[in-house]
């Protein structure tokens, strides 16, 4: 696909303009019928099925200092002690490509949870552009202080075996970097094309981190260089990896514009790995 169209709806999807001047723009470059080939295809992308029957789903709520935040809970229906992975979403909300990543983990053998965000302001609607215009509405702050929260309730749970990783993809791979910040009790942490943070937060990570980037993804870029230079400086433990004919979102397999299964599927065995060696080998499902 053209770069100017998938920079174009790059734009459109992080708020650089609203959905009336997206289309305009489109036609300009490529014609209207180009829209169909950027939208998100939920319905045949689903890797985990909702009703696999290793799997034991729930929706789960905790609380938060800034209210109770709903989410998504998946593991295996064999019971026992298991590393956690927290799933955070991209800027569409809990929608269901999220909550499949979700049901992957706990394929995998973790007790994985999903927390929706946009709880904060209403809860993930339906509609993915009215899920991008709501998370507008988000306050960071807010949203990462649920996230501490969140790692709180799970290193508690039941089933948790103790140690607890997160995992995001794009507005949630920043949310990986800033939650790392903000908490202590995160151990690990594995963000996909996130932006950074200011190189006078890095001192309070203590979590070890796994940072996926994509070649062709400019604006997440720029700052890569300091966000590494920061986490040397400070002997933060972490590993990066860079997928040089790869776009923005690529591991999100809804949208075929972007989708780059080779580099999807190498970052996949990468994070899981990094979660067994620094959460925890769960039991196999």
């Amino acid at each position: 696909m053209d770069q100017r169209i998938i920079d174009l709806y790059d734009s459109f999807t992080h708020g650089g303009m609203n959905r009336r001047q997206f289309f305009d723009r489109l036609a300009d470059v490529a014609g209207s019928s180009a829209a169909a080939l950027l939208q998100n295809d939920y319905a045949h992308a689903a890797i985990v099925p909702p009703d696999d029957a290793r799997l034991a789903i729930e929706r789960v709520s905790y609380d938060s200092p800034k209210g109770k935040i709903n989410g998504y809970l998946a593991r295996p229906k064999a019971k026992g002690k298991r590393p956690v992975v927290l799933v955070i979403q991209e800027n569409r909300g809990l929608n269901p490509h999220i909550e499949d990543v979700t049901r992957r983990f706990a394929a995998e053998g973790f007790l994985a949870y999903a927390a929706d965000l946009l709880s904060l302001v209403g809860g993930t609607p339906a509609s993915d552009d009215e899920a991008r215009d709501l998370r507008a509405k988000l306050n960071q702050d807010d949203a990462v202080t649920a996230l501490v929260s969140a790692v709180s309730f799970l290193k508690k749970h039941p089933e948790s075996a103790g140690k607890v990783g997160a995992v995001g993809f794009c507005f949630g791979g920043l949310m990986v970097n800033r939650l790392a910040a903000a908490s202590p009790e995160l151990d690990a942490g594995v963000a996909y094309y996130g932006r950074q943070v200011p190189a006078a937060q890095v001192p309070n990570i203590k979590a070890a981190l796994m940072l996926h980037y994509a070649g062709k993804d400019d604006g997440v870029n720029a700052e890569i260089s300091a966000y590494e230079a920061a986490l040397k400086a400070n002997n933060k433990k972490y590993t990066m990896y860079s997928y040089a004919d790869a776009q923005h979102v690529f591991n999100n397999d809804t949208g075929a514009a972007r989708y780059n299964k080779a580099a999807a599927d190498l970052a996949w065995s990468r994070t899981v790995a990094f979660f067994k060696e620094n959460l925890g080998v769960p039991p196999r499902v």
